[in-house]
């Protein structure tokens, strides 16, 4: 079964398709977080900014609060 070993984490990706083999390690190069315990994401959210970001979807049709807080 191919696979491919991250370089920069370490990661081990394998799949029996090589073609689908090749498309996730190009998805996971732009996540690769490097080296463990940094930050994945790209959405980055100020913690004095906890507000949402949509007003009209913050409670749904009961009136109860989508996002536990």
């Amino acid at each position: 079964m191919p696979e491919i070993i991250c370089e920069d984490c370490g990661k081990r990706l394998f799949h029996e398709n090589e073609d689908t083999l090749k498309v996730e390690y190009a998805i996971h190069k732009k996540f690769c977080r490097k080296k463990e315990g940094q930050t994945q994401s790209y959405m980055h959210r100020d913690p004095a900014h906890m507000n949402t970001f949509d007003p009209e979807r913050e409670y749904d049709i009961n009136g109860r609060p989508v996002l536990i807080k």
